[in-house]
This record gives structure tokens, C-alpha cells and sequence, in this order.
């Protein structure tokens, strides 16, 4: 059984910085791994996901500000955001690949993402 545990939320003023963390459990093999977030009253959006080769892709509204990248070793993955915006408020979600899982496509990268961690809310304040 996966399991993705987030950390890393907080509030913070526009133009500020945070960094949230998963650590997954539970797979040996590699997979894409994704963030995505939800805002009150707001579908959930794929925000950045890394594919199995370690490439990055990206949602347009955070490219050049958010960052995803992953510490393999420590079965860890990140999401460096810079220059945050009121827009960016939601609650942010790490999410797994596996088979049966819902399909997002995020930066014309698609996967099936059906393991998620509980959560780490964002807000950032104008």
C-alpha cells in the first residue's frame, strides 16, 4: 500500500517562498509523481508532475515560479514555490501513478494518478 505523507504548508505574504515535501512509502519501482491543488469552490488542478525518466513538467500559471524535483534516495518529493501568489491559496495534494488511477495531463504530460496524501494547505496573503 502507498503511502504519501505532505508537509511544508503555511501562510505567507504575496511574493513570498515555501517549500512542501512528500515522502511516499509502500512501491519500490519508479512512477510519475505529481502536485496538484484545490481552492474552495475549484476543481482539482494538476499543478507539476515529474515523469518516470525525472523529467519536470508544468502548469503554465507556475511556470518559471514553482520548481518539483525529487530526492530518490529518500523517496521524497518537493515543490519549491517562489513568488507566491493570492491566486496560489489552496490546498495541495502529492499524488502517486498507478494503473486504475485518474488520468491528468499537466504541461502536455499525462498520467494516471491514484494514490494521494492528505493535504498541506497554502495561503498566501496580498
Amino acid at each position: 500500500q502507498v503511502q504519501l505523507v505532505e508537509s511544508g504548508g503555511g501562510s505567507v505574504q504575496s511574493g513570498g517562498s515555501l517549500r512542501l515535501s512528500c515522502v511516499a512509502s509502500g512501491y519500490t519501482y519508479r512512477r510519475c509523481m505529481g502536485w496538484f491543488r484545490q481552492a474552495p469552490g475549484k476543481e482539482r488542478e494538476g499543478v507539476a508532475t515529474i515523469d518516470s525518466d525525472g523529467r519536470p513538467h508544468y502548469t503554465d500559471s507556475v511556470k518559471g515560479r514553482f520548481t518539483i524535483s525529487q530526492d530518490t534516495a529518500k523517496n521524497t518529493l518537493y515543490l519549491q514555490m517562489n513568488s507566491l501568489k493570492p491566486e496560489d491559496t489552496a490546498m495541495y495534494y502529492c499524488a502517486s501513478e498507478a494503473s486504475g488511477g485518474r488520468y491528468y495531463r499537466v504541461g502536455g504530460h499525462t498520467c494516471g494518478f491514484a494514490y494521494w496524501g492528505q493535504g498541506a494547505q497554502v495561503t498566501v496573503s496580498s
